[in-house]
């Protein structure tokens, strides 16, 4: 099956290739080719061209895409997306002068929804997420992460995992599932957390590898979570099982996890809403990815990620959503590559970049997403007829996608 897109405004990130992501000052650059078109076969980007120099095509369908841009799906690596129920009332607890912590002091928070999820049917879970994950393909998500946590016990996070790769055999687009057992600590563990460290490593891991329901290990390094130590331990426990690590870390304050992290070869270090010195120098001579999450920060009232600091050391960084019931009830790319530019001082270019490319990276899938290269999945926005791309980030408000592909296929 082929299919043409003509007349194209502009095709936006067209790149040769695209063997490792972006850093520092290559995040300005992206690199767009003006009245264009470009020919899907197959699910895969076939090839591009301008309009003058456009050659015949048999058997193809032809979308005419006048005043149009073209640009790769936003990548969406950070998610919670499989979770059961909402935590309104929360909400409003944090509106009457509650902070997060106090919340989860309370037996509210991560604890709150593992109960609910607890108490849901693998199906109706099931139900619930695919909703969500429907939602965000609308609004132009055409790859994704998510993560277990909100089980907190073997019984619920395998079945969250189990969910996540209903998903996966159910939609086409990119799904990597992560195991984050290490989320919060279930409310009869409050005084043995060795206890659910053993159990973590002990029971659910080898069960998750042994049905093979996911990529990565991910910890939540904090303070009144798990330590720096608990991390460590973890993550080695997860890498001998092949299991990736990937970690929450620095979202309120700065203990040390980033480093643990880059010591295990984490392929992301996600938050970073508190950032030192010496973990930009940490990061620096690493290949791990560091992914910002704005509308968390919007949601919560928090510092947003200190992007500039990052971006102007010359490292790379992602965005992603953070899509949860308790920090962030939105999977809206469109709105956290908006925030990346009014709240965290990133450029329409950087923000772009970090949403395709670097975020491609951040879930493993660089070598066939998050640009427009030959080759490449057909995973595709087009946009409404708009001035330029800086208008997507600045209409915050709106949603200017005309139509998403997967694999060339409209969702």
């Amino acid at each position: 099956m082929k299919t043409l897109f003509t007349n194209l405004k502009q095709l936006v990130q067209v790149r040769e290739e695209t063997l490792k992501p972006l850093k520092g000052s290559e995040m300005k650059e992206l690199p767009v080719l003006n009245d264009a078109w470009l020919l899907v076969e197959d699910g895969k980007i076939a090839d591009f061209g301008r309009m003058s120099e456009i050659p015949f095509f048999e058997d193809a369908t032809e979308i005419d895409a006048s005043g149009k841009m073209l640009l790769p799906g936003w990548i969406d690596s950070h998610t919670h997306l499989v979770y059961a129920g909402n935590r309104e009332q929360e909400f409003v607890d944090r509106i009457n002068g509650l902070t997060y912590e106090e919340i989860a002091a309370k037996g509210g928070g991560i604890v709150n929804s593992a109960k609910k999820l607890q108490q849901t049917s693998e199906d109706d879970l099931y139900l619930q997420s695919e909703s969500r994950l429907k939602e965000v393909m609308k609004m132009g998500t055409t790859a994704i992460e998510i993560k277990s946590g909100y089980g907190l016990t073997t019984e619920a996070e395998l079945k969250m995992l189990r969910v996540i790769q209903r998903l996966k055999k159910n939609f086409d687009l990119p799904i990597k599932a992560t195991f984050l057992g290490a989320h919060a600590l279930p409310p009869e563990y409050k005084e043995n957390k060795e206890a659910y460290i053993d159990l973590l490593i002990n029971e659910m891991m080898p069960q998750v590898m042994e049905e093979g329901l996911a990529e990565y290990v991910d910890v939540f390094c904090e303070k009144g979570y798990f330590s720096v130590e608990d991390t460590d331990r973890i993550l080695e426990a997860g890498k001998k099982l092949g299991l990736i690590p990937k970690i929450h870390v620095n979202q309120f304050n700065a203990i040390g996890g980033i480093k643990t992290a880059v010591q295990h070869g984490a392929l992301s270090v996600d938050h970073l809403e508190v950032l030192q010195t010496d973990d930009l120098d940490v990061l620096e001579d690493s290949e791990t990815m560091p992914v910002a999450l704005p509308s968390c920060s919007l949601f919560l009232g928090i510092p947003y990620t200190p992007a500039r600091k990052i971006i102007d050391t010359g490292l790379p960084l992602a965005l992603a959503t953070d899509y949860n019931p308790g920090s962030t009830p939105s999977g809206n790319m469109n709105l956290v590559v908006s925030l990346a530019c009014i709240k965290m001082k990133m450029n329409p270019e950087e923000a772009i970049n970090a949403a395709t490319i670097n975020a491609a990276y951040a879930m493993g899938i660089l070598d066939t997403h998050g640009s427009i290269t030959k080759g490449k999945a057909a995973n595709l926005i087009l946009t409404e007829p708009i001035p330029s791309y800086g208008f997507l980030p600045y209409s915050f408000g709106a949603n200017h996608i005309d139509s998403v592909y997967i694999n060339g296929k409209k969702v």
